[in-house]
């Protein structure tokens, strides 16, 4: 069943919007090696404060054209981009899984926890070629809590959470071989954590498909980089996007 009452998905976008901009701060931090829960919102370039009517998702953007209002830096466009996906994951998740229910609501706000926890990953792995402890530890406590709480209130069974687990621990093993075969020269041991929380969360046979649809679309986009000379056969590309992606 889709939701398409405009009254439920446009404020969840809204909200999303602001969660997006909240991650950016966080990937910020993450970067400067700063905690992203204290202190007010800066410019990177001439450290001036930034006041709240220009902290709006995506229209404060738009209307300071791309640029700090003091020193006229530009802003990246990582910041109106991620705002939109997060609201946009936002909205389509509420539209299609809804908020049904006491626990059908807490469903809804565990997957929305996810998806933040890995647009973070995805743009800080694509900027920096590595994933935040931060963000895939509580990814994967969060989805440990999850399967937890399904077997305390009795939703789910013992053999029921049990496939999930196999999957974590096979995927991440997989991985794990692979980064030990190649020193670490063929995956990070980031994408090996990565698969942990991918398993535990998708289970089978969802880990296959993530994985599949992982090593194709890096295998494509890949090829078509150094096709058209933007990488070297040899050069060091992102993965945790794509695992992301397939997830």
């Amino acid at each position: 069943m889709i939701y398409n009452d405009p009254m439920i998905w446009m404020p969840t976008f809204i909200f999303g919007a602001l969660v997006g901009s909240f991650l950016n701060c966080a990937i910020h931090r993450l970067e400067v090696d700063e905690g992203f829960v204290k202190g007010r919102s800066y410019c990177p370039k001439c450290k001036t404060t930034i006041s709240a009517i220009d902290l709006i998702p995506i229209l404060s953007f738009i209307l300071l054209k791309g640029r700090c209002r003091e020193c006229g830096e530009r802003i990246s466009w990582q910041y109106p981009i991620v705002e939109a996906a997060t609201g946009s994951i936002f909205a389509l998740t509420v539209a299609f899984h809804g908020t049904g229910g006491s626990f059908g609501a807490l469903e809804t706000a565990y997957f929305l926890a996810i998806f933040s926890l890995m647009v973070l990953m995805f743009v800080y792995d694509l900027k920096h070629y590595l994933i935040p402890d931060e963000a895939v530890f509580a990814a994967i406590g969060a989805t440990v809590a999850w399967h937890g709480s399904l077997f305390v209130f009795g939703i789910s069974s013992l053999s029921e959470i049990v496939p999930f687990l196999v999957s974590g621990l096979a995927a991440s093993g997989f991985f794990l071989a692979i980064f030990a075969l190649s020193k670490g020269t063929w995956m990070g041991f980031g994408d090996v954590k990565l698969a942990l929380f991918m398993g535990l969360f998708l289970g089978h046979p969802g880990i296959l498909v993530a994985l599949f649809s992982a090593f194709m679309s890096g295998a494509i986009i890949g090829s078509a980089m150094v096709l058209f000379k933007k990488k070297e056969m040899r050069s060091e590309i992102p993965f945790a996007p794509f695992l992301i992606f397939g997830t």
